[in-house]
């Protein structure tokens, strides 16, 4: 079965209409994706209620034809994190995202920002690959350390670098440990901690 799962992905990017395919590039360009989660360490019922909820989400960016935003969800936990420049879009996402059901808690990191500050402010901000490889750096560091169970956190980078750590940890020592070194990685300016501590 899961060797099926490339192909139809390949075909309903190829087939797909604009809207969908954005859904797909969503699911397919992030840190955690949904196939990724399936493997952790929590209760079948939780992924699915998280999965539920992050395609939710990219459905209202597919609808509104925008991919400028990005999820990250532990235990019903939503992050968001993006930047608009187009201030109508912007509020219909945020009212949209807000009323998704199944969410505990959402942490709105999404900025508007006018396509002329975003020209004038382009020095000190990260486009979006940066921001992907700054994410990636981040979580690349939390699987090399020691005593940091990665899977059960969700990384995300914006264009400000600054880094979201989402998730739990299974004591304050790993909760600690992994902030630290989301600090220490090349390149990030500010960590924002929503990690749970939890055995």
């Amino acid at each position: 079965m899961f060797r099926l799962i490339p192909a139809l992905l390949f075909a309903l990017l190829v087939f797909a209409a604009p809207g969908a395919q954005a859904f797909l590039d969503t699911i397919l360009t992030a840190p955690k994706t949904l196939f990724d989660r399936a493997i952790e360490a929590r209760s079948s019922s939780d992924i699915v209620k998280d999965n539920g909820i992050v395609i939710d989400v990219n459905k209202i960016m597919a609808d509104l034809g925008t991919i400028k935003a990005s999820t990250e969800i532990y235990e019903q936990r939503l992050l968001v994190t993006g930047l608009f420049d187009d201030e109508a879009l912007y509020e219909e996402f945020k009212t949209k995202t807000e009323a998704v059901s199944g969410v505990k808690k959402l942490y709105w990191h999404v900025k508007y920002m006018s396509e002329a500050d975003q020209e004038k402010n382009k020095d000190d901000m990260l486009d979006w690959g940066d921001a992907l490889v700054l994410d990636t750096k981040v979580g690349l560091n939390l699987v090399g350390t020691k005593g940091v169970a990665d899977v059960n956190l969700r990384v995300a980078a914006d264009a400000f670098s600054n880094v979201y750590i989402l998730g739990r940890s299974r004591s304050e020592e790993e909760h600690k440990k992994a902030v630290q070194v989301a600090r220490d990685t090349e390149g990030v300016s500010r960590v924002i901690d929503y990690i749970d501590v939890r055995p």
